[in-house]
């Protein structure tokens, strides 16, 4: 079978548009249908939903899902069929007597979350390997792509002034134009979708102004994609003196938008940056309002916050293991799915009146968490890098249990005296029993696809 990416490298740029457009008509027949107007009314309706509503909504599904799951998905099937021959009789309807699901087993044997009524011939697949490089293998009816891509359009889009329909950018990890390159274009026109993919592999500081030309000249409405990205594109206009074209809004997907990035992403582009909160699994998600307060999609899935240790659901205001049920997906069903990622809900509700639950933080990666020598779990830590810090961008490791490497790229105005000051607030947040070892490099290295992970813990695994 021919390498489809290296054929695409070397077309000349005329055929990689016909090309990306040809995808991009293939995606948007999977994402949008003759009810994606009416299913985006009747998500923007659901908006005003009071708790109680949500509730009845949320267990009507749920009954189904557990159902359909326990009956017709071959590893749930097989699951309870071992459990009843040792004699436990829990009900399958209750979703507390579902055990968690761990990536691995989702990653082991796919096929066997599939309902033995569905054909994955006829579905959409894709696969996955998130911040781990290790594959997940996904399935989706057309139906459900419908409503997912309706749930973007409304509480995306819609929230944020915009439609489909606008021409946009997205600041993403795939290969549109080889790594070794160093001259535009670093994307690559897609007609079908009116979308600019702009590689997230070339973002040096001499070629931002050419990124912001391509933005100009295809006259994008919005820009999406990964947050540190998106502030390097900012924040070297800014330092530069570069105009970049205002825009509708910018929205961050893939990693946590962090308050100076926000800032900075606004300042550049003169719109607000906002915040979302997603995964190809459809389990859970969220986005901004205008208030940058996160808002849960409850028809994507339902969402337990769990204790680190054991399955004690934590109170609100507090972190935890960000486990959830898809419920959107019927056909491929999570049921406790294990997320990787620990948050904190909101305490009180949204001042822009929404009747949507409220994410008071995404707390990064549970395997990602610093873990103090006392047997604290930190997350972000991104406030000591706060903006008054002469630092481009850094990332935490882990290396030991009392260990911790910083790599940091320095500005022209670094000085000794700055490095100090940051062990000194990494002591206050972790204690001064953790070892500080700084380390200035050029640039940050990304994920095979193009993601910055703030923290990585080489211990807690």
């Amino acid at each position: 079978m021919p390498d489809w990416l290296k054929v695409y490298h070397q077309l000349p740029y005329p055929a990689k548009v016909l090309a990306a457009s040809a995808r991009g008509r293939r995606l948007e027949r999977w994402r949008y249908g003759p009810d994606t107007e009416r299913l985006v009314d009747e998500v923007l309706a659901r908006d005003d939903w009071t708790p109680a509503q949500w509730d009845a909504w949320r267990e009507e599904r749920l009954a189904f899902v557990l159902h359909r799951a326990a009956t017709r998905v071959p590893y749930y099937r097989d699951q309870w069929a071992r459990r009843r021959a040792a004699g436990d009789r829990a009900a399958p309807d209750v979703l507390a007597n579902w055990p968690s699901l761990s990536k691995d087993a989702l990653r082991a044997q796919p096929h066997a979350f599939l309902t033995d009524d569905c054909d994955p011939a006829t579905m959409y697949y894709e696969h996955t390997s998130g911040t781990t490089g290790k594959p997940l293998h996904l399935w989706h009816s057309r139906e459900t792509l419908n409503a997912w891509y309706a749930l973007t359009e409304a509480r995306m889009h819609r929230w944020y002034g915009l439609s489909r329909e606008d021409r946009w950018a997205i600041l993403g990890g795939q290969l549109v134009a080889p790594v070794e390159r160093d001259r535009p274009p670093f994307w690559v026109w897609n007609f079908a979708l009116r979308q600019l993919y702009l590689s997230a592999y070339h973002l040096t500081p001499d070629n931002i102004a050419a990124y912001l030309e391509a933005i100009r000249r295809h006259e994008v409405v919005y820009l999406l994609g990964y947050p540190s990205g998106l502030y390097t594109l900012a924040r070297v206009a800014l330092e530069r003196g570069l105009a970049a074209p205002h825009l509708r809004a910018v929205i961050g997907n893939a990693e946590p938008l962090l308050a100076h990035q926000r800032e900075a992403i606004a300042a550049a582009f003169g719109c607000p940056a906002r915040e979302t909160y997603g995964m190809a699994e459809y389990a859970a998600a969220a986005s901004d309002c205008e208030h940058d307060r996160l808002h849960l999609w409850p028809e994507a899935g339902h969402v337990e916050l769990l204790a680190d240790e054991g399955d004690a659901a934590v109170p609100a205001g507090m972190p935890g293991r960000l486990v959830a049920t898809a419920l959107l997906n019927a056909d491929m069903p999570l049921i406790r799915y294990e997320t990787g990622d620990r948050a904190t809900l909101a305490t009180e509700p949204c001042a822009c009146g929404r009747g949507l639950p409220v994410l008071a933080a995404i707390e990064g990666r549970v395997d990602d968490m610093i873990v103090t020598p006392d047997g604290r779990h930190i997350g972000r830590l991104d406030p000591v890098f706060k903006a008054d810090l002469p630092i481009h961008e850094a990332q935490i490791i882990q290396t030991t249990p009392d260990t911790l490497r910083v790599l940091y790229v320095p500005t022209a105005a670094y000085t000794p005296g700055d490095g100090e000051a940051l062990i000194g607030r990494i002591h206050d947040r972790v204690g001064p029993a953790m070892r500080v070892v700084l380390e200035a490099v050029p640039a940050i290295p990304r994920t095979a696809n193009g993601k910055f992970r703030a923290v990585i813990s080489e211990v807690n695994r």
